[in-house]
């Protein structure tokens, strides 16, 4: 082979060797770019499985766990590292028959005294292994407990003053020529038929406020206002009972709401105050601002309320003192719409309470925000018997003291 052959065919060489290398350089980026750089599968899947709302447990053919979430560990799938007994019997069925089953899994030491409802949903995975996941139903079945509750206490109430108007009217029927008997009987007719429809109209109310959906329109609303009015409406009811009501200075305050259920609130406040103080003694209301929230209190130097009772006086129908709520005549309805009413303006109703010496009801809402905010604004402490918080309740579902 000549010098210029051999030459050619080393630079060919060269050529074709540049040229594979640089295909090679090209593929291997090409599956550089196309291979995944994310998590895989298995690790989505694990993911998954830990951020699920439901508890998650993986049997396998033994009863041993292979997996878990935290969440199967809050709703006591699983406890001291060890699955849930009555989910190891079900998940064994479920290996034998190859079918779904379902298991009770609802906390022993909870039945009976709260609606805990947790069920477990059991399904094959294939050789021997299985699958739990257990669903908490505890919210649905509180729901279906406190809507039982409440068609049984409506039912209640409807029928104690339905069925002394239909006593009375037969009374009256009986001595009918007897004119200072009608009139007793009348009055006592009377009475019952006005709590009968007190008690329609705040059901109708705390049906239209449950649920602390804001107020679609709200006004600007003087809390001045507020307190005149709600002072004017129990004036008849403060006389009658020989209770002193009074109030602090103006405050100029400005909050924005429907200014109706404002003065509702305020005065079912007022009412129960009065209801539950001795003849003589004072029931004082103050307002101020704190930040940017405005506290109207409503405090009397009554029998306050027992520590264990002050988280439920916000529930429908609840009373504390069921034989002088009924001398009342309260509906035990007033606190519940009093907390609706504070929770459809954004705000919260706080409590403290003290037995002997007293209560002090105070509505947080927030101020208006074109008012101002400096000066005057941090009046003087709402008057109370101690001065101590001891509860704040703003989240119970349900009526009152009264």
């Amino acid at each position: 082979m000549s010098v210029s052959a051999s030459l050619a065919l080393a630079v060919g060489c060269l050529l074709v060797g540049s040229v594979a290398g640089s295909l090679i350089t090209r593929a291997r980026r090409r599956r550089e770019v196309t291979r995944p750089t994310g998590p895989t599968v298995a690790e989505l899947l694990l993911r998954l499985v830990r951020s699920s709302n439901n508890g998650v447990l993986v049997l396998n053919r033994f009863g041993d766990m292979v997996l878990h979430n935290n969440r199967a560990e809050v709703l006591g799938l699983v406890r001291d590292n060890r699955a849930d007994s009555r989910a190891r019997k079900a998940a064994e069925q479920v290996v034998e028959t190859d079918e779904d089953l379902e298991v009770d899994l609802s906390p022993l030491e909870a039945r009976g005294r709260q609606p805990e409802a947790v069920v477990g949903h059991v399904r094959p995975l294939g050789d021997g292994f299985t699958v739990i996941e257990a669903v908490d139903h505890s919210e649905a079945a509180r729901l279906e407990a406190v809507r039982r509750d409440f068609v049984a206490n409506v039912s209640h109430e409807l029928k104690t003053p339905v069925g002394a108007i239909a006593l009375l009217t037969e009374a009256v029927l009986d001595a009918a020529d007897d004119v200072d008997e009608v009139r007793r009987f009348g009055t006592k007719i009377l009475h019952e038929s006005t709590r009968l429809g007190t008690l329609v109209t705040e059901l109708i109310a705390l049906s239209r406020l449950q649920g602390a959906e804001r107020l679609p329109d709200l006004n600007v609303v003087e809390v001045d206002a507020v307190v005149r009015e709600a002072l004017g409406r129990t004036k008849l009811s403060a006389e009658s009972a020989d209770i002193q009501v009074t109030a602090d200075a103006p405050s100029g305050l400005l909050i924005e709401g429907d200014r109706t259920l404002l003065v509702t609130a305020l005065s079912n406040l007022l009412e129960n105050a009065i209801a539950y103080s001795s003849a003589g003694s004072p029931v004082s209301v103050s307002r101020r601002q704190v930040d940017d929230v405005v506290e109207i209190s409503v405090t009397d130097r009554g029998i306050g309320i027992a520590e264990e009772d002050q988280q439920r006086v916000f529930e429908r129908f609840y009373r504390a003192d069921k034989a002088r709520s009924r001398a009342t005549g309260g509906t035990g309805l007033g606190l519940a719409i009093v907390k609706h009413v504070a929770a459809n303006h954004g705000g919260e109703v706080k409590l403290w309470s003290m037995q002997g010496t007293g209560s002090t009801f105070t509505l947080r809402l927030p101020v208006y925000r074109g008012a101002s905010t400096n000066g005057s604004a941090h009046g003087p402490a709402p008057e109370s018997p101690e001065r101590i918080p001891r509860l704040v309740v703003t989240s119970h579902e349900q009526g009152g003291k009264q």
